[in-house]
């Protein structure tokens, strides 16, 4: 893929940028690594401080941040201006709780180890690279960069090539804010530089947020220089709606749930497993509100969804559906691409998937939602858990034991109780099996890109 502003609402290129160069990259890890050596030795209160003028930078930028959103990957600029204050936000947070979330750790009886002293202190790394998607281009960096710089880390961002001014607007905002320069460095390059990154001895880890097979290039490359990484993969995260719950309200949040960002998150709800005795209201319902949505430009305030950010990801997610209506499945509305310029995709719900529908087991990476009907109780949980991804999940009921096996039983790294999924930098996020390993956000999440080392006093 070419480093492109390839604008996904007309399907026109805006803007062609040069790759970096082989010396290029090596002096912009160079440029980390320095920067690295420097904040190590900084104060906490000296990194929040130039961190809170960084989130400052992007409250006075957010209108024309949250235009460049739009215009290169496409998402309703209400949202792409949210994504701008909400990365604000995680910025302050960290600048508040990280010499908390990193204090010393004391042993409460050293004796017990012979020594008159003992404790555990969280160091930074060095230099982490990010392997960064496209879908919340500002969103998915800060949240990586604000623990990690603030840990005293610093880092080296591979973007997405369609959201190429994206990733140079975060490479000048810390230099700006104070930060040492090199704080953070955009490296313009193709996936299939990625390795040679990965194996530079001055990168110290890496994280990623991806598709499954990126995750597992990194992670295999990573294993092979013994470093660390943090994966966040694909989700086809269901979203239970049980016999107690209350249908209306869930059928209204299974909506925002399903298009939020195009339809183009992780951690969307995308299979909608529905008890039986609520299936039909329920599915009446969602289709409904989801036939009434507006489709259009994604720089008009009243448009509710906007293009796919990709042609690529558009024809990915037309065979899925396509799969699905050959093999005897019911769209029951949707199921189209508009006769417009640009990638847009129709809200789409499909019920009666047979059992070898791609849907079944494959993501839907855009305004599509699959309606499952459950038996009972047993069934919700065997068709939510039938998946090999495992990011996040929402459970609807008003019954306390229902709500406590769910909990227990649902095979997530996250489960919502009668709403729907959402990432705040004070809850842990990320997934299992398919989905990945390690954590992102609140405490653990900073504490993925230190050492935590351990101190033995006489």
């Amino acid at each position: 893929m070419a480093i492109a502003t390839v604008n996904p609402t007309s399907g026109k290129t805006e803007m062609i940028i040069e790759p970096h160069t082989r010396d290029e990259v090596l002096d912009r890890i160079g440029q980390a690594a320095a920067a690295a050596a420097t904040l190590r030795t900084t104060t906490f209160a000296q990194r929040a401080e130039w961190m809170r003028r960084a989130a400052d930078f992007l409250d006075d930028q957010a209108s024309g941040l949250a235009e460049l959103i739009t215009v290169e990957m496409g998402k309703p600029i209400a949202q792409s201006l949210a994504e701008v204050r909400k990365s604000a936000r995680a910025m302050r947070f960290y600048a508040d709780k990280a010499e908390l979330f990193l204090a010393d750790a004391p042993l409460h009886d050293p004796s017990a180890v012979n020594a008159s002293r003992a404790w555990t202190r969280y160091e930074p790394l060095g230099v982490i690279l990010a392997v960064m998607p496209w879908n919340y281009p500002l969103w998915q960096v800060i949240r990586f960069a604000a623990p990690a710089l603030m840990a005293g880390n610093a880092g080296v961002l591979k973007h997405a090539s369609n959201v190429p001014q994206c990733a140079m607007a975060l490479d000048s905002l810390f230099d700006n804010a104070g930060f040492p320069a090199g704080s953070l460095r955009t490296l313009l390059i193709g996936g299939a530089d990625v390795a040679e990154v990965i194996a530079d001895p001055r990168i110290a880890a890496v994280t990623l947020t991806g598709s499954e097979p990126a995750g597992r290039s990194v992670a295999s490359i990573a294993g092979q220089h013994i470093k660390k990484a943090v994966l966040e993969l694909g989700g086809s995260d269901p979203f239970i709606v049980l016999r107690s719950a209350d249908v209306a309200a869930a059928a209204e949040t299974a909506v925002r749930a399903r298009v939020g960002n195009n339809g183009q998150s992780c951690i969307a709800g995308k299979r909608f497993i529905v008890h039986t005795d609520v299936y039909d209201e329920f599915a009446q319902e969602f289709t409904r509100l989801m036939a009434e949505l507006t489709v259009g430009d994604p720089l008009d305030p009243t448009t509710d969804v906007g293009p796919l950010a990709t042609e690529a990801g558009r024809e990915d997610l037309v065979e899925l559906v396509e799969d699905a209506r050959a093999k005897g499945a019911t769209i029951l509305t949707g199921g189209h691409a508009p006769d417009r310029p640009g990638w847009f995709y129709a809200p789409t719900v499909i019920a009666d998937l047979p059992d070898d529908a791609r849907l079944i087991q494959e993501e839907a990476f855009g305004p599509v939602a699959s309606l499952y009907r459950a038996r009972d109780d047993d069934d919700a949980l065997r068709l939510a858990n039938q998946t090999g991804f495992g990011l996040s999940s929402a459970v609807w009921t008003t019954d306390a034991d229902q709500e406590r096996r769910f909990v227990a039983e649902l095979d997530a790294g996250a489960v919502f109780i009668n709403g729907m999924t959402v990432s705040y930098q004070e809850l842990p996020f990320g997934g299992i099996k398919r989905s990945g390993y390690g954590r992102e956000l609140a405490a653990v999440g900073q504490r993925e890109f230190c050492n935590l080392k351990t101190v033995w006093k006489a």
